[in-house]
């Protein structure tokens, strides 16, 4: 879906030579996306924390050091001839002083700003007038009973600490005054619970030259207790009315940001038809995946596209598909262990990908399986089957590391 072209600049060389991506983060979204500069012979350096992360054997050059220090991100980031992130959660002061200096940061810092803290996203899209459900922002997690007492707000909402929540982590259903206990006491919002009746997303990308695409609308099925996406699927079983409108809501959003890269946009459709945006993240994203089976142009490419100023890839689908995630299971952690997987192989349609991370522990990211067919629902039915069959379980269960230690 192509919105908007002009044209585009000259290009640089930068296959087959010594220009140099340089990527903020090493994990699984690095690796995929390090399968696409690898395709292109486009050089990478790769910053992460862990000597282990899953980038640290595919990028031409690897370092480890702290996201969050802004020494180490200028310094890294004045190594390389354009820098780009899979993880939102880095030094902006360091970006803002590599962007000063004239090396090209994708997205901006600028857009991450806003993003990295879902504070400033609910603001920004109350002062956008994008739609999205009430809220109120809090200093302090201690501040809400207050407002609770004061009749300013009511059961139910939903608790979520401002940054560095992931995966279902610093997300809390609240109900009642209990469930409040143990919550940590950091700046957080209190959002309105949203009876949607499905959860989608679109992935949409923009480049510097103006072009905007947009994936078709997924739909998006999360696990109770994890919070987390369980299954994507492709296309989402909508009207083709609601997905156009869920992707100019989406299109919207990253023209209204200026952000420039791969943007995952998710949303609620509500019982009565309204589309509520409710997170965004600027890059390539877990709702994605199914596009590197499924799709003409998958997410990593199409944004290694948008870093790099070329003409944004085709998002059609050459066939519809069901994106299972693949995470630890619950009482046991340690090496990892894929049980039955030989079994998941000899189901139609099956490509699993493992993330390379050696250590599992529950409802920990380490995989995805993706599931082809012309018939979404027939992806779907095997999905299930992938979820029944396959385990990802350490050799260790938790009572034993508690009892060991």
């Amino acid at each position: 879906m192509l919105y908007f072209c002009s044209e585009i600049t000259e290009l640089m060389n930068y296959f087959s030579s010594d220009f140099t991506i340089g990527i903020l983060g090493g994990g699984q979204l690095g690796k995929m996306l390090l399968q696409e500069t690898r395709k292109w012979d486009v050089t990478t350096a790769v910053l992460d924390p862990s000597v282990d992360a899953p980038c640290r054997l595919s990028a031409n050059r690897f370092e480890t050091g702290a996201l969050m220090d802004e020494e180490t991100v200028y310094q890294f980031g004045r190594s390389v001839d354009v820098l780009t992130i899979e993880i939102e959660h880095v030094n902006l002061r360091a970006l803002y002083r590599l962007e000063a200096e004239g090396v090209p940061v994708i997205p901006s810092p600028k857009s991450l700003e806003i993003i990295a803290n879902k504070g400033r996203q609910k603001l920004f899209y109350r002062d956008h007038q994008i739609p999205t459900a009430d809220f109120s922002t809090y200093a302090f997690t201690a501040e809400i009973q207050e407002s609770i007492d004061r009749g300013a707000l009511s059961f139910p909402f939903v608790w979520k600490s401002t940054q560095f929540g992931y995966d279902g982590q610093g997300v809390k259903i609240v109900r009642q005054a209990e469930d409040l206990r143990g919550l940590p006491e950091v700046e957080c919002i209190a959002e309105t619970l949203v009876p949607f009746a499905k959860e989608l997303a679109v992935i949409v990308c923009r480049n510097q030259s103006g072009q905007e695409v947009a994936y078709p609308a997924v739909e998006m099925e999360f696990h109770p207790e994890a919070n987390q996406v369980e299954y994507v699927i492709c296309p989402a079983q909508i009207a083709p009315s609601i997905s156009e409108q869920a992707a100019q809501i989406a299109i919207e959003v990253a023209r209204k940001i200026n952000h420039i890269g791969l943007l995952a946009v998710e949303l609620f459709l509500t019982q009565e038809g309204e589309i509520l945006v409710n997170e965004i993240a600027p890059r390539p994203h877990n709702s994605g995946h199914f596009t590197i089976e499924a799709s003409v142009t998958n997410q990593f490419e199409q944004h290694l596209r948008a870093v790099l100023n070329l003409p944004l890839g085709d998002t059609s689908s050459k066939t519809s598909a069901v994106m299972v995630n693949l995470v630890g299971a619950e009482g046991s952690e340690g090496p990892v262990v894929y049980e039955n997987i030989e079994k998941i192989l000899d189901l139609p349609g099956v490509t699993p990908h493992i993330y390379g991370k050696r250590i599992t522990r529950p409802f920990r990211k380490m995989g995805h399986v993706t599931i082809t067919d012309r018939d979404p629902m027939k992806a779907r039915a095997v999905a299930q089957q992938v979820k029944e069959l396959i385990r990802v379980v350490g050799t260790q269960t938790i009572s034993q590391h508690i009892k060991s230690s």
